[in-house]
C-alpha cells in the first residue's frame, strides 16, 4: 500500500466568524478560500494555509446537517475531520473494505477523488482519503483550496 501523509485537519464549530477572527488574531492566519461546494451539506467555511497543509474550519447554516449533530454530541467546538493525501485510493479503499469500514461519502472530480470514512467506524471524527492528480510534491494542487498557487505562503510552520 502506498504512503499516506496528512494534507487539511478541519475543525467543526457553531458559528464561523468568531473563529475566523480568533484564529486571525493568534496565528495570524488568513483565509485563502472559502469553497462555496460545502453548502450542498448545509455548511460554510473557511480555509487557512499552514504550512504545506491547511487548516479548515467549518459551521452548520441549517439546522439537520451531520456537523450540528456532531456539535451537539461532542458539547461544542472542535476537531472534525483529518483529510489525508495518499498516492493509491483503491488500495485503501481495499484495505478499509476488508476491515469492515463503511465509506461515508465520496467526492468525485477529473483531478481529485477523495473517500471519507464513516466517524463512527473510526474513532469519533472523520479520516479522509484523497487523491489529487499532480499533487506528489508539498506545494503541489491541493481542491479546492490551491490551484491558482495563492495558498502557498503561510509564515505558520504546518503540522508535522
Amino acid at each position: 500500500m502506498s504512503g499516506i501523509r496528512m494534507r487539511q485537519i478541519c475543525l467543526v464549530a457553531r458559528r464561523l466568524a468568531p473563529v475566523v477572527d480568533q484564529l486571525r488574531g493568534t496565528l495570524g492566519l488568513e483565509v485563502c478560500h472559502r469553497d462555496p461546494g460545502v453548502g450542498k451539506y448545509g455548511l460554510e467555511n473557511a480555509l487557512f494555509p499552514v504550512g504545506d497543509g491547511f487548516l479548515e474550519v467549518v459551521a452548520p447554516v441549517r439546522d439537520g446537517t451531520t456537523a450540528g449533530r456532531y456539535l451537539d454530541r461532542r458539547g461544542g467546538d472542535g476537531g472534525y475531520m483529518v483529510i489525508t493525501q495518499v498516492d493509491d485510493l483503491e488500495a485503501r479503499r481495499r484495505r478499509v473494505e476488508a476491515l469492515g469500514i463503511r465509506i461515508a461519502n465520496e467526492i468525485g472530480y477529473p483531478d481529485y477523488r477523495e473517500l471519507q470514512l464513516h466517524p463512527r467506524d473510526v474513532g469519533g471524527a472523520m479520516l479522509s482519503f484523497s487523491l489529487q492528480a499532480g499533487a506528489r510534491s508539498p506545494g503541489g494542487p491541493w481542491h479546492p483550496a490551491a490551484f491558482d498557487g495563492t495558498a502557498r505562503a503561510n509564515p505558520a510552520g504546518g503540522a508535522r
